[in-house]
């Protein structure tokens, strides 16, 4: 079985106040990081942002609000169908604002993505090197 998973999606992307403007959203996860799913943003051939995001908080996020720091995820309707919400803030400007855009992306594609993702590695099967990690930093020392 393939230890990657990849989904390119057209998502609705709003930042600073303006109105929404479709962009590609990359979806990618690895087994060798099973709890992560790099999320990589990109317009007109040129990569907008890059996030890695808990891959439990983004399944939690289709059902209910999740997420306290920079990442924040919620269910929210769209019309005739159910949109994942998902706002990432960035570094604070000098006049103590944040950088801050908001993500629509259809829930069901992201769900299939998850499906997907949970056939390669199932929750609660995550596996950490944590043991390898501690060894090379203890033979680093």
């Amino acid at each position: 079985m393939n230890a990657l998973v990849h989904k390119s999606l057209v998502v609705q992307l709003q930042a600073y106040g303006t109105e929404r403007f479709p962009v590609l959203a990359h979806l990618g996860y690895d087994a060798e990081d099973p709890f992560a799913v790099t999320v990589v943003f990109a317009h007109d051939g040129r990569v907008l942002a890059r996030w890695k995001v808990d891959r439990g908080m983004l399944g939690e996020g289709l059902t209910k609000p999740v997420g306290v720091g920079d990442v924040r995820f919620r269910p929210v309707a769209g019309g005739a169908s159910e949109e994942l919400c998902m706002e990432f803030y960035g570094d604070a400007h000098a006049d103590g604002g944040r950088q801050h855009a908001t993500v629509f992306v259809w829930a069901t594609a992201v769900a299939a993505f998850l499906r997907e993702t949970h056939a390669v590695v199932a929750p609660g099967e995550e596996e950490t090197g944590v043991d390898d990690f501690l060894a090379e930093v203890l033979a680093g020392s």
